[in-house]
């Protein structure tokens, strides 16, 4: 086992140049994730006819996307976990065993989409509107992305394998080419280019889900050429309930910590089309405008996840510090570029979208407000990252839910009553969203104390895990 060790470089590499040589792929990856979220909007936006409200049409839909990512990567993190704690302790069946019953529970999650989208997209979509052009816009391009979901899915674990075995510039260049499939594909399918007929709505549906798919492959075949650390005999693949419980046990935490974005979003959309269908529509650009930056956040939490956890199963106190200090600090640099990024160019990227009007004012209204809380959501999703390394599933999911559920609706609904009332300060609907990042930021620094104090202090040197 030593001498294996010895060979990794997630368990010699020094962790602040491990850091960034994982990090900056991964980033790369969640930004071109946060892609799919955006180009469909960006050319639907476009169209000659009702590109305004195809867009409010995709920002309705956009929750259960996220809830499908949600699963996806919250399954994926539970294997990345697994197979990075596995491989540190030196256990590669159990790794193996992890991958396995991630691509099983993948199959499961694929057919619950499935009829989801044949039998309940329908009745979701009627639930925020009344609007029948919106609502079929929505319904279509919603059905399409869930029936054809595989890609996105298994992606989502394959993705995670390749970081977690520490080849995260495959999961990257998986992820760079679907992206740049489906940003060729949405004009052709939307406007009817190159021969292919005009289909709006659908075409940016089917562009999305084709671009899921070419990532998918290519990061299999990318595992299966470079995943030697693991092995994909068939019988690892058989279901096992430890394994699932195990992958769970760290991975549920993570799937409600992501579905809460759907929750957090489908409760907005009601709450601001209460104000009017421009809040909603401002809203939904705004919200993955913002994926960008967060994404990224998200990115350096998928490198400190490993390389913590990975330290803590080889019992390196040493190691796991520094993981999580290099990990908060690149966060906190990277969310600070962010803000600048969105305060200055706030107006150029509403007009990029074809808004006007109220719209448009309403759209950099949000973009100049909201921003401020992005240094707060880093060290929110650091923290989640370096919780989840550490056995702490539950304190990653309160963190979550404090930030997406608890202190944002009362803010909202309170902040969206008084818009109501008088229409020249819907700007402070917006403020609820800083200020739900910062207590919730107060909430994970004591949280962090209860689990340093519960996995770190009580062990010296390289006795974490022999304790």
């Amino acid at each position: 086992m030593e001498q294996t060790l010895k060979n990794d470089k997630m368990a010699v590499m020094p962790v602040k140049k491990l850091m960034l040589s994982m990090s900056i792929p991964m980033i790369l990856s969640m930004v071109l994730q946060a892609v799919y979220n955006i180009v469909d909007s960006a050319f639907v936006s476009n169209m000659k006819e009702n590109g305004e409200a195809a867009l409010n049409a995709l920002t309705l839909a956009f929750p259960v996307q996220m809830l499908m990512v949600a699963i996806g990567i919250g399954t994926g993190v539970g294997v990345n976990v697994l197979v990075a704690k596995s491989l540190g302790q030196g256990d590669k069946e159990r790794a193996s065993r992890a991958m396995g019953n991630g691509v099983f529970m993948a199959a499961v999650i694929d057919v619950v989409f499935i009829l989801f989208g044949l039998f309940g997209a329908k009745a979701y979509i009627r639930s925020q509107t009344d609007n029948p052009l919106i609502a079929g816009y929505a319904t279509e391009y919603l059905q399409i992305c869930c029936v054809i979901s595989f890609g996105i899915v298994f992606f989502s674990i394959y993705e995670k394998v390749l970081q977690a075995t520490g080849h995260s510039v495959c999961s990257t260049i998986a992820q760079i080419v679907g992206a740049v499939t489906n940003i060729i594909l949405d004009p052709i399918m939307i406007y009817g280019l190159l021969g292919c007929p005009e289909m709006g709505v659908k075409g940016a549906a089917y562009a999305t889900v084709i671009g899921q798919i070419v990532s998918f492959l290519i990061a299999l075949l990318l595992h299966l050429k470079v995943g030697k650390s693991l092995s994909n005999q068939l019988c690892y693949f058989k279901p096992s309930g430890n394994i699932v419980k195990a992958i769970y046990a760290i991975g549920f935490p993570a799937i409600i910590a992501q579905a809460l974005m759907s929750v957090m979003t489908y409760g907005l959309n009601i709450i601001l089309g209460g104000i009017s269908e421009s809040m909603v529509t401002a809203y939904g650009l705004y919200y993955k405008v913002q994926q960008f930056v967060l994404f990224a956040a998200f990115g350096l939490r998928d490198a400190i996840t490993p390389i913590v956890s990975f330290s803590y199963g080889m019992g390196s106190r040493a190691r796991i510090r520094d993981g999580m200090k290099y990990g908060m600090i690149f966060t906190l640099i990277l969310m600070l570029a962010g803000l600048l990024i969105l305060e200055f160019f706030a107006e150029p990227f509403a007009r990029v979208f074809g808004l006007s009007g109220e719209t448009q004012a309403l759209c950099v209204g949000a973009m100049h407000i909201v921003s401020i809380s992005f240094v707060f959501a880093g060290a929110n999703i650091a923290f989640q990252g370096i919780f989840q390394a550490l056995d702490g599933g539950m304190e990653s999911l309160i963190v979550s839910v404090c930030r997406q559920l608890v202190f944002i609706f009362p803010l909202a609904i309170l902040f969206a009553g008084i818009a109501r009332g008088d229409s020249s300060l819907t700007w402070l609907v917006w403020t609820a969203f800083p200020i739900a990042e910062g207590l919730s930021a107060a909430a994970a620094c004591v949280l962090f104390r209860r689990i340093y104090r519960k996995r770190m202090q009580p062990c010296t040197g390289q006795s974490l895990m022999k304790k």
